[in-house]
């Protein structure tokens, strides 16, 4: 197998990786924050769950990218070190993005558990902070489609 098929295999595992392990760092974090809550306020199990969930989305996001590289066309044993180095790249950098943001995004959706909790109304307010560090992931997502369309 070619050097630059293994540096693009290398690029696609990390991006599903780092973003599913970012995902699953990020669900627990709103997780722990759920069953802490729900000590509290067991009604607002609707809303802990919705914020837990949400960091969820960046290993979606991994496992997308991955599809958009992996086809023929893009992965191939003719394909140039400068190909393999564009898929290496994208999968880096969609992998740690996702990473990064999730584990944020689950801290946000935790203080907003915690709160909640605590009997304040800020579910909508917490939906709308923690959209900022998805952004992130989804710009990193964009790009994949972007270095994508460069290499094809």
């Amino acid at each position: 197998m070619e050097a630059a098929v293994i540096l693009a295999y290398i690029g696609l595992g990390l991006m599903v990786g780092l973003a599913g392990v970012g995902s699953a760092i990020g669900v627990s974090i709103g997780g722990n924050a759920t069953i802490g809550s729900l000590k509290k306020r067991d009604e607002g199990f609707g809303q802990y769950m919705i914020l837990s969930a949400l960091p969820g989305t960046q290993g979606l996001y991994g496992f997308a990218g991955f599809f958009i590289m992996n086809t023929p066309e893009i992965i191939k044993a003719d394909m140039t070190m400068l190909q393999g180095i564009a898929v290496l790249s994208a999968g880096f950098a969609l992998g740690l993005v996702g990473l990064i943001s999730a584990i944020k995004q689950g801290q946000v959706c935790a203080n907003g558990i915690a709160a909640i909790g605590s009997g304040h109304n800020v579910f909508g307010k917490t939906m709308v902070l923690a959209v900022f560090p998805e952004l992130y992931a989804i710009v990193a997502f964009a790009a994949t489609f972007l270095i994508k369309g460069a290499i094809a």
